[in-house]
């Protein structure tokens, strides 16, 4: 039976769906989502033999994802999705090939809880290892955000969120000694906020 773009990929972030059509993660075999809701970016792992692991600090949406994992890998262990927060991952360091990080850290409270976020990411991905992020940043609207404390803002949509810019990345990257595997990619939403793809490569 013949099966649609959506049953195949799910609600996918498109631009984890772009890294898909590109190849990039074909000899990934290890996946970590930290802050994997109810696993929508997943959809496509589950189905194809990927080693699948996730953790969320929701403890409903840990169940939902340990569901669709029931539904479409029943071989995989459920042990592989826990509650826990992404700064403070259950596994040990260089454990997976791929890293993703989709709308998480523009939740941070501060910059040292950032940093925290995506140092304990970093160290549990391999050398070589990729890490997806898609984050709030100003890219763009930077004379359309209120800075309220901690680098944290209010966008013209309401919503207060972390915002990194591209320099803040590409110091990241430089820190990290992580190297960018696509351009730093920005998307608008009319005005109203900034979501940004950060792709590094552990090297």
């Amino acid at each position: 039976m013949q099966q649609n773009l959506q049953q195949l990929y799910g609600n996918i972030d498109i631009y984890l769906f772009d890294q898909l059509l590109k190849g990039r993660f074909d000899n990934c075999h290890k996946i970590l989502d930290a802050g994997c809701g109810g696993g929508r970016n997943l959809i496509y792992f589950l189905r194809n033999g990927f080693d699948v692991y996730g953790i969320d600090p929701n403890p409903q949406a840990v169940e939902a994802v340990k569901a669709l994992a029931t539904a479409l890998a029943p071989n995989l262990s459920l042990t592989n999705f826990k509650t826990a927060a992404a700064e403070d991952l259950p596994f040990n360091d260089e454990a997976f090939d791929l890293v993703i990080s989709s709308a998480v850290l523009h939740f941070a409270n501060n910059e040292d809880h950032f940093e925290a976020m995506l140092t304990s990411m970093w160290k549990v991905l391999k050398p070589g290892g990729y890490l997806f992020a898609r984050l709030a940043s100003d890219i763009g609207i930077e004379d359309k955000v209120k800075h309220i404390e901690n680098r944290r803002y209010l966008l013209p949509d309401g919503s207060v969120r972390f915002l990194v810019n591209e320099q803040m990345l590409l110091n990241y990257t430089q820190n990290l000694k992580g190297q960018l595997f696509e351009p730093i990619k920005t998307t608008n939403v009319q005005n109203l906020r900034c979501m940004t793809t950060w792709c590094l490569q552990k090297v």
